[in-house]
């Protein structure tokens, strides 16, 4: 059964198939047997996910299940779920319980699904690796020596792995769509405003947004059937009616008009990784699509942009982490400034404080308007070249990654880790979806395409994902893991 996708497993459990009690107890079994080598878990809820599991069987007994009822999946631990520790990969959260659910997970809940628990990632999201994590790196299943892309590394490991058929996520700076192109899976990345952030823990609230992560692109409309929609308790809520995703997802492409970004097939992208996005994009031509090539002028400015403005918002966000309220505590302060200071020197890891440090400098007296101001408006010149290209094609297509996943280990240096986010930092800035889709495998190492749309676009991007996948075997090719 972990081979199969979460369409597959829903077709399953409706048969009567199996149950799914048996689907979970199946995956907890996985989980158990696989994951000490590849960390991807910080948390499993097992007795919690058998409970749901039988009330889940129990309801479709009584013909009352939905489409997501007694499906397995799991949170990245940046989601908080009522009851269960909540650490956002660090130690500073280590100890918190969080008190109420987050409105995704309110949702997956509602709509029967099951958590089977919590995910590794990043400390507070802030990594392209998972190596950032108080718990440990991630591994990647396609070869245990690489990383596994973050900061949803853990999210991204466990369904490459077979772990859980999906996964939820978070998206600030591409950590979706990277660590989904790096494991060989679908990742979406939703409009900014499309899915709640109430409940699930800030890093920059200006860019974070939550979004699905499975095999397909089909599977990942499922969830988004049950994930978006407005919020009145997130202000950035957008208030819009939701389509349902899995809908129209064999339309045609004939007439489809696919935008190549120049600046995407330039310096520091991977000749391999090239080769394997314009095939994938061949094959777009091949059912039917026309490919022009656009521009998008102000890319080289998205990642000086984005590390103003996302360090100076994390600086903000985290400063609620003071040892007074909750989570980790230093022992024996001797005063409140000793309290202070020993919290947050023992209680982050080096690169979260890399980032207060940034983010605190750009937003101090005197170089507010020289760094994060500026950075605001070169976020809007972003913003107007994705506007301009949306007007010449119908969805921009390119590389979810310069390059295919890295060493463990091997990218000491800070701002060679913050390239590696070049392709997928300015869809943030803009608030525009995006999904990457397994493209290719390089020496048995997956290559994601990335696929861009217009604001409140989910449901094309999902189209033209599926029908690619519909056309091609690169979702289904799985790491060989010793049972």
């Amino acid at each position: 059964m972990h081979d199969k996708t979460l369409a597959e497993l829903a077709r399953g459990l409706a048969a009567g198939d199996f149950s799914s009690r048996e689907l979970t107890s199946s995956l907890l079994e996985r989980i158990k047997r696989h994951d000490p080598a590849l960390n991807s878990f910080i948390t499993v809820t097992g007795e919690q996910a058998i409970k749901e599991a039988e009330a889940a069987d129990a309801l479709r007994h009584k013909g009352e299940a939905g489409i997501l009822s007694g499906l397995p999946l799991a949170y990245k631990d940046i989601f908080c779920t009522e009851g269960v520790r909540t650490s956002a990969g660090s130690k500073m959260l280590d100890n918190f319980i969080a008190p109420y659910n987050a409105t995704v997970v309110e949702k997956l809940r509602h709509a029967g699904t099951v958590s089977l628990g919590k995910t590794n990632m990043d400390e507070f999201a802030m990594g392209s690796s998972n190596e950032n994590s108080y718990y440990g790196p991630v591994k990647n299943p396609w070869n245990p020596t690489l990383v596994p892309g973050g900061s949803s590394g853990g999210s991204a490991a466990a369904v490459a792995a077979g772990l859980v058929p999906a996964a939820l996520g978070t998206d600030t700076g591409g950590s979706i769509r990277q660590p989904a192109a790096f494991c060989g899976i679908t990742g979406l990345k939703p409009t900014y405003g499309r899915v709640s952030r109430y409940g699930m823990i800030a890093y920059a609230s200006s860019l974070d947004q939550a979004g699905p992560m499975a095999r397909t692109a089909e599977d990942c409309a499922m969830l988004m059937n049950a994930m978006a929609g407005h919020d009145a308790r997130d202000s950035t809520s957008v208030s819009r009616n939701v389509p349902d995703y899995t809908q129209g997802l064999d339309k045609p492409l004939n007439g489809l008009k696919i935008g190549l970004p120049v600046e995407y097939f330039g310096e520091g992208l991977a000749p391999e990784v090239e080769t394997a996005v314009r095939e994938a994009v061949r094959v777009y031509e091949s059912l039917g699509a026309q490919v022009i090539d656009v521009s998008l002028p102000h890319t080289s400015m998205a990642i000086p942009a984005y590390y103003v403005i996302a360090p100076a918002e994390a600086s903000a966000n985290l400063s609620r982490y003071d040892g007074v309220r909750f989570g980790y505590r230093c022992e024996d302060p001797v005063d409140l400034e000793d309290l202070y200071k020993r919290t947050r020197a023992e209680g982050f890891g080096d690169e979260v404080k890399r980032r207060i440090l940034i983010g605190t400098h750009t937003l101090s007296e005197g170089f507010f308007d020289a760094y994060y101001r500026k950075a605001q408006q070169i976020r809007r010149l972003i913003r107007q070249d994705f506007l301009d290209a949306f007007a010449r094609v119908d969805v921009l297509m390119g590389p979810a990654a310069p390059t295919t996943a890295f060493e463990l280990g091997s990218r000491a240096d800070p701002v060679q880790m913050y390239l590696q986010d070049i392709y997928t930092i300015a869809i943030n800035l803009a608030g525009i979806p995006g999904i990457s889709v397994p493209a290719g495998l390089v020496d048995n190492r997956p290559v994601g395409l990335q696929i861009l749309g217009p604001h409140f676009g989910e449901a094309h991007l999902l189209n033209v994902a599926h029908v690619y996948q519909q056309a091609t075997d690169w979702h289904q090719r799985r790491p060989e893991i010793k049972e």
